[in-house]
């Protein structure tokens, strides 16, 4: 059976879902591969990386199996042949139009921002791999914005204190934040709603503080703070957002608008010169003054508003989101052939919809229209 590759049609993407060492692998295993003219030029590899370990090249490429990075514009989704499987980082809820077209042509859905959050999952957990990426690409722009020093400096022309980084947001890209932060030199101090977040963001070098807000959830997850612990929470950064530098904040919801975490009167409160780094920019914003894409400044600080940081670095972002790609279809089919595990929790979390009919509730309420639950099979045991 055959698997496309195909070129991304965001502006300013440079990745790619497969690499030639992942196509190669996948040729190995008995899959023909046919890539989309250029697809991975961004990335800096040219169609001849590809022919060489046994992928074609074509202008307008069709799969068993269709690989995209990001969503596929109405146009390219009526182009998915019928009855095959789609996978990206679809965000269905916030594509619905797309999902709406996909399923119409009966097409296995599948969304690597609905992955299980479980550890047997987290090879294939393309939203951490690329979190990664975009949490040291967020403490580069502060200190490529910032228009002082990172580290301390003793020098004859007098001595520079270090700069003060503040990561709002302990998760995957909190954590790099603060490593990447740490290692130019800077002073790091975190911040986080879960507790367990303390020790994560003490072993990567930052000093965790502790406001008396907690919002703890199940599997060391967030939950949704109350309005009454937003207000809490928001008066008591106001001190800790005065005394940085440089604020850098990570939190991002797959498919849903990013919660702020700092209002005007938190940049109003900043020092002349700082800077707010907004790495969540895609999603409406941690801040309230973010614009995507623009650095906006007000009373003397400016908000930089990240817009799809992975693909500042499109070579090593492919390279793991391809790795993601290989452990994750490896449970939809081997040997050339596709074989879904209708029975594995991974499977059926992935799964948006599949022969027309919608799988995931939240898209289903969103389209307005039944919700189909994938039920696993019940395995009978031989009695003794």
């Amino acid at each position: 059976m055959r698997i496309a590759l195909f070129r991304e049609s965001r502006a300013g993407e440079t990745r790619v879902a497969l690499t030639p060492e992942a196509v190669k692998a996948l040729v190995n295993d008995g899959w023909e591969v046919v890539v989309e003219r250029g697809a991975g030029e961004k990335a800096h590899f040219p169609d001849s990386t590809y022919t060489d370990v046994g992928a074609t090249i074509a202008d307008a490429p069709s799969g068993d199996i269709n690989l995209r990075v990001n969503p596929p514009t109405l146009d390219e989704a009526a182009t998915v042949p019928e009855g095959s499987i789609h996978l990206s980082f679809l965000s269905p809820l916030l594509a619905s139009d797309v999902v709406k077209v996909l399923v119409d042509r009966r097409v296995t859905i599948l969304s690597f921002d609905l992955l299980p959050r479980i550890s047997r999952a987290q090879y294939m957990d393309a939203l951490s791999s690329q979190a990664t990426v975009s949490g040291y690409r967020a403490a580069l722009a502060g200190a490529t914005y910032f228009d002082r020093f990172f580290p301390l400096l003793t020098t004859a022309a007098g001595t520079i204190r270090p700069a003060r980084v503040l990561v709002m947001g302990v998760g995957v890209a909190g954590l790099q934040a603060i490593a990447t932060a740490r290692r130019l030199g800077a002073k790091v101090r975190a911040y986080d709603v879960r507790s367990a977040a303390k020790e994560e963001a003490e072993s990567a070098g930052a000093t965790f503080v502790q406001l008396g807000v907690t919002a703890d959830a199940a599997g060391g997850y967030a939950r949704e703070l109350t309005d009454e612990e937003r207000q809490q929470q928001q008066a008591a950064l106001v001190n800790e957002v005065a005394n940085a530098d440089v604020v850098i904040t990570t939190a991002a919801v797959p498919g849903r608008k990013a919660p702020i975490l700092m209002t005007t009167a938190m940049v109003e409160a900043m020092g002349e010169g700082s800077l707010v780094i907004d790495m969540a920019a895609d999603g409406g914003g941690n801040c309230e003054l973010t614009k995507a894409g623009e650095v906006v400044e007000h009373h003397g600080v400016r908000v930089v508003g990240l817009t799809n940081p992975p693909a500042e670095m499109g070579t090593h972002a492919s390279f793991m989101f391809a790795n993601n790609v290989l452990k994750l279809l490896a449970l939809f089919g081997a040997k050339g052939q596709v074989a879904p595990d209708w029975n594995d929790e991974v499977v059926i979390g992935v799964t948006v919809a599949r022969d027309g009919a919608v799988n995931h509730a939240p898209t289903a309420e969103k389209l307005g229209v039944a919700h189909v639950a994938i039920t696993p099979e019940v395995k009978e045991t031989a009695s003794e």
